[in-house]
């Protein structure tokens, strides 16, 4: 997918499997979030913290994966979730 090269080749440097931090602001809504976390491993480690305002949160999540391609399609995923923003 166009967009991702830059990240390609920052991956591509890294050596795999590895504990990879992803890090998205989604707007404070369930289902969104919801979304989010489905993108996801039961075994990640995911944190949430609310924005003063309440309006967005911040998700972290931390997943081992096996390949700087695996890390891409993550991100090809979750552009498909309205309101997302990627880190």
């Amino acid at each position: 997918m166009k967009g991702f090269e830059n990240l390609r080749a920052q991956l591509d440097a890294l050596e795999w499997p590895s504990v990879y931090l992803f890090k998205f602001i989604v707007p404070n809504d369930n289902e969104k979030m919801a979304l989010v976390s489905a993108l996801f491993d039961e075994n990640a480690n995911i944190s949430y913290h609310t924005s003063s305002k309440g309006n967005y949160v911040s998700v972290s999540v931390k997943e081992v994966m096996l390949s700087g391609d695996s890390v891409i399609e993550i991100y090809e995923k979750a552009v498909k979730i309205e309101g997302i923003i990627s880190l």
